[in-house]
């Protein structure tokens, strides 16, 4: 079992919503070996990274590495309304992230989207100055094309690209992961779960998941009903191999992908485990076929509010 094949996503983790039970996955998710750890400036305004703080002051410095992602806006109702970028900015945010961490450099950091009026080229710049103070260790890049890809890394070596990708969501395999590898780029995944919907719990729960800009409207009222079926219809497999349907679509990227690395979110230990024990699941070459030809045959309502993208710091759905 490889532990490096996961990595701990804290975009649910903060200071105001049982901080102790998200401390005790953290100290259990390096107990195990995981050694990445990802947040944003933007997690709960904040709190995330704060949370980290607290969480890895008696840790020693070499037992995690740390991958920060900047520059999603939020308004104080909690509704996404932009994206700053602007190299001019990033410093600042830099700053602001390693306070709140307690620390001296960060492993990875990267902006979470890019804008498209402003040239990849001189983000890049700036961050390969931060880099050269010692303020960042390695450079990434989150939810790209490989145009994209190409160009920044000619400014500088990137070295992760961080990307969404599910059963539901696999656009990257086209394009950007022969990129990667061409390149030689790490490939995070996050999302594996599908925002949410390829959950077991999903079939369980007594109230529909609200939809968010950032996940889509896969999961609101009026779709969760359509998309149920896809669910059943994965379920069944994950019931025959005796595992959860979060296990066994996770456990679809780690076979899928050997070298992608999979983002689990989660504040719990327990969940944790679960996502722990997908790692130990053996899928076929047969069982990958039957997966993905069940995914194909269904369609995702509301996947394609997913596809934001940002000009000017604006965002907008393609």
């Amino acid at each position: 079992m490889n532990i490096n094949r996961l990595g701990l996503g804290c975009m649910g983790m903060n200071l105001t919503r049982n901080p102790d039970q998200s401390i005790k996955t953290i100290h259990a998710a390096i107990d195990k070996g995981i050694t990445l750890l990802n947040t944003g400036n933007f997690y709960n305004s904040g709190e995330s990274e704060l949370l980290l703080g607290q969480a890895l002051k008696n840790i020693p410095r070499e037992k995690f590495f740390i991958s920060v992602k900047f520059g999603v806006l939020f308004s104080p109702d909690r509704k996404l309304y932009g994206l700053d970028v602007n190299p001019f900015h990033i410093k600042a945010q830099l700053t602001y992230s390693l306070h709140r961490l307690g620390l001296d450099y960060v492993d990875l950091y990267q902006p979470a989207r890019i804008d498209t009026a402003i040239p990849v080229e001189d983000v890049i710049g700036e961050l390969a100055e931060l880099k050269k103070a010692g303020y960042i260790r390695n450079i990434g890049l989150t939810e790209i094309d490989a145009e994209t890809l190409r160009r920044a890394n000619k400014i500088h070596p990137i070295h992760t690209v961080e990307l969404q990708y599910s059963l539901i969501e696999r656009s990257i395999e086209e394009n950007i992961i022969p990129a990667a590898k061409e390149l030689g780029v790490n490939i995070l995944a996050f999302g594996a779960l599908g925002h949410g919907l390829l959950n077991d719990r999903i079939l369980t729960g007594g109230k529909s998941p609200t939809a968010s800009p950032m996940g889509g409207a896969m999961l609101n009222a009026e779709n969760l009903p359509k998309n149920l079926e896809l669910v059943k219809a994965l379920k069944s497999i994950a019931d025959k191999k005796g595992v959860l349907l979060s296990q066994l679509v996770t456990a679809w990227v780690l076979t899928k992908w050997p070298d992608i690395i999979c983002l689990i979110g989660t504040t719990s230990p327990e969940h944790l485990q679960q996502n722990i024990d997908s790692l130990n699941i053996n899928l076929t070459s047969e069982d990958i076929n039957e997966i993905e030809n069940i995914a194909d045959s269904y369609k995702i309502y509301g996947k394609e509010m997913r596809n934001l993208i940002f000009t000017n710091g604006i965002p907008s759905f393609k």
